[in-house]
């Protein structure tokens, strides 16, 4: 489908007040966004979705209204205004003078390197960082509006309500995005937990902790420049805003769990609550990361199922679907767990092919033998070594060192309370019992995927691989022959991984062998 006459319109750098060269449009499935060099100009699509509806002009000009006055809270110096889209001539003009054909909320651009996102893709992100975050957030929730109004949003039955419709609008999505038990054992996690805590949600309402919230707060709506800004709060549907002050601050801590990064979620709650003093609130923590995880996911799997989206979209949305189920599975279950996923194969198997793949759609951390092999022997990563097979770093003595530092490393990050994939061939048990102990000891789950392919491809893989000046790995054909030879079988659950197939195809089936 084409965009709308006005839309395209406003791609012309000319219909904006400042000089720019170009204008760039992004889009959701609420707004259009136009990026100029300095600023960013949203304009709200005229849709009616029942939980929303900008439907018409006036409706639209109110929301935008609404969405600099609530955002200012929390980002003063990034909301500008409401400006009019008017039209000259045939002309479309963003600030133009004469009667407004639209309305648009200005703001300026915030570099997308200062988001929290960006810095936590990048490693970018210290606990420091993750206090003064937990601490702006507190200090906002206790300058936020409450009333007896607001405070209704709160009630008991309003939870309930949330908390049916969430399962309700979910539960044709059983069997393809969640199974079956994990959606039967969420629900009743949620219904036990509101029967169970019915006094002291009814006493948040009565203590004041409802409150004119944000809503929205993940990774990518918070700026961590000069000072903490956090963006783009829910102006459309107060039920959305108006919540306790721990269901607005887990979603931000369920966004880190999300990204694999538990050990910044602990200090973000350990920071917000020493801040707020809200020592009851802790014991609602995880039911609310929970709801928060389980409307991510609900989200996502509408997207898959929406036949405008592509094919590529739609296996991503499905994904992001099945994890943020299972995240609110682990909260229901008493916590966050973390994972070992050991992807075991001879070499040219496409092992590093399936981790890279899978840490790509997880954001698990991956250790690759590969890689350790040639550190610990104070080389490159892609500096050849031609010793033969059991000799020089491929020795024994070598390759025990390179286990034991690889299963090492990996505890302490499961012990951190991030999820690993190790990526190594794990020819022999002792190896593979190496890393369950090592998964036993941090509390994670274990699981096994053995990789595999035909000779032939495997061979074709090979040669290719010598050709490759980035290679990591040295293994050539009489390495795969040597290896095939002693390599050791299994013993227990494995998910063996064709990798001759579609490597997505093998991602959907692994991202459900290890969610269950």
């Amino acid at each position: 489908m084409g965009l709308p006459r006005l839309i395209e319109a406003l791609l012309d750098p000319s219909s904006y007040p400042e000089p720019c060269a170009q204008v760039e449009l992004r889009q959701t499935h609420i707004s259009y966004l136009f990026f100029t060099p300095r600023f960013v100009y949203k304009i709200k699509k005229p849709v009616d979705f029942g939980f929303l509806d900008f439907s018409i002009l006036e409706k639209r000009r109110f929301f935008c209204a609404e969405e600099v006055r609530l955002n200012r809270r929390l980002a003063p110096d990034v909301y500008i205004g409401v400006v009019p889209v008017t039209e000259k001539d045939g002309k479309a003009l963003m600030e133009g003078a004469g009667e407004p054909i639209e309305y648009a909320v200005k703001m300026k651009r915030l570099d997308a390197r200062k988001s929290l996102e960006y810095a936590l893709e990048h490693g970018d992100v210290t606990t420091d960082i993750i206090e003064r975050v937990a601490g702006r957030i507190a200090r906002f929730h206790a300058e936020a509006r409450t009333s007896a109004y607001i405070s209704s949003f709160g009630s008991v039955e309003c939870i309930r309500k949330n908390i049916g419709e969430n399962f309700d609008q979910t539960a044709g999505f059983v069997g393809t995005a969640i199974s079956r038990a994990l959606f039967d054992r969420i629900k009743g996690y949620n219904d036990g937990f509101i029967r169970a805590n019915e006094g002291l949600l009814r006493r948040r309402v009565e203590d004041g902790f409802v409150r004119d919230c944000h809503g929205d707060i993940h990774c990518d709506h918070v700026s961590i420049s000069d000072g903490i800004e956090i963006i783009d709060c829910i102006e459309f549907n107060e039920r959305f805003r108006y919540s306790d002050i721990v269901a607005d601050a887990a979603f931000l801590s369920m966004d880190l769990d999300f990204r694999n990064r538990a050990d910044l979620s602990r200090a973000l709650d350990a920071a917000y609550f020493a801040s707020s003093g809200d020592a009851e609130g802790k014991g609602l923590l995880d039911f609310y990361k929970c709801y928060r995880a389980y409307v991510r996911g609900k989200v996502a799997a509408f997207k898959s199922a929406e036949e405008e989206v592509g094919p590529e979209a739609r296996r991503a949305a499905l994904i992001d679907a099945k994890r943020h189920f299972h995240l609110a599975g682990e909260y229901a279950e008493g916590g966050l767990k973390p994972m070992l996923i050991v992807i075991r194969g001879l070499s040219g198997t496409g092992k590093s092919m399936v981790a890279n793949l899978l840490a790509e759609n997880t954001g698990f951390c991956t250790l690759s033998s590969d890689l350790i092999r040639k550190e610990l022997a104070g080389l490159a990563p892609s500096e050849r070594r031609s010793e033969a097979y059991n000799e020089g770093i491929y020795a024994k003595e070598f390759t025990e060192k390179t286990y034991t530092t690889l299963i090492e490393r990996a505890g302490n990050l499961l012990k951190a309370g991030r999820s690993v994939i190790c990526d190594a061939t794990f020819s022999r048990q002792r190896h593979l019992r190496m890393a369950k102990e090592a998964a036993g000891e941090a509390g994670a789950s274990f699981h096994l995927i053995e990789c595999a392919a035909d000779d032939e491809t495997i061979r074709k893989r090979l040669l290719k691989r010598l050709e490759d000046t980035g290679a990591v790995s040295d293994a050539g054909i009489e390495v795969y022959e040597r290896q095939k030879a002693s390599y050791e079988a299994v013993e227990g659950p494995c998910l063996e991984v064709d990798t001759t197939a579609p490597l997505n195809e093998a991602l959907v089936k692994i991202i459900d062998g290890i969610l269950g």
